[in-house]
């Protein structure tokens, strides 16, 4: 389980495929301590676990349908990635109950600036939009974040100085693929609600 607040930027030192599936390399300090091998962590909003660990950063193995389903398989060697160890019972929940289980591969549609914001539009696919509601929570590339404004099947959220300097969200420009993960909570709600008659 995470929060969606992200620890530090990472960055891929390299990416080995191995027959459908691939060995992730990625450097960073901060969160190597009280990182041990078998860890979960998040890359960019997907939960992995370490495979391996060195004094510049780790190794996570990735399965072929985590690079069908994530955009973890675009990624190419000195890519910024965001991280986070996962939430320890005795921490703050800062963001929301973050699982780490990507839902779906969202499209960024535009970046606009303004004086202290920085307004991104993704687009949602169809089969989530349902679990995405204005003010209601939304996680993109592992951060957590509100959603502002939703317009037909394009979420707008604001980032604020301090989110566009800890997480790698201020680099994403149209046409870039980011991870979602909408609102577990909503998904339980609509699972134990009797089904609405045709």
């Amino acid at each position: 389980m995470f929060t969606g607040l992200v620890e530090e930027v990472g960055r891929i030192a390299a990416v080995t495929p191995r027959d459908g599936a691939a060995r992730l390399e990625v450097a960073c300090r901060g969160v190597l301590d009280d990182l041990p091998l078998g860890a979960s962590i998040a890359v960019d909003g997907c939960c992995v676990t370490v495979a391996e660990r060195t004094d510049a950063g780790f190794a996570v193995d990735l399965m072929a349908p985590t690079l069908d389903a994530t955009a973890l398989g675009t990624l190419t060697a000195g890519a910024a990635v965001n991280l986070e160890r996962a939430l320890r019972a005795d921490a703050r929940l800062g963001g929301h109950l973050v699982q780490g289980h990507v839902d779906a591969v969202g499209e960024v549609v535009a970046v606009d600036d303004e004086p202290g914001t920085r307004w991104v539009t993704v687009r949602v696919p169809a089969d989530l939009l349902r679990y995405v509601v204005p003010k209601g929570s939304l996680c993109i590339a592992g951060v957590s974040l509100t959603v502002a404004r939703l317009e037909g099947d394009r979420a707008t959220v604001g980032l604020i100085p301090h989110t566009l300097a800890a997480t790698n969200l201020g680099d994403r420009r149209p046409g870039d693929a980011v991870n979602l993960e909408v609102d577990v909570v909503a998904k339980y709600v609509e699972r134990m609600l009797p089904p609405v008659p045709a």
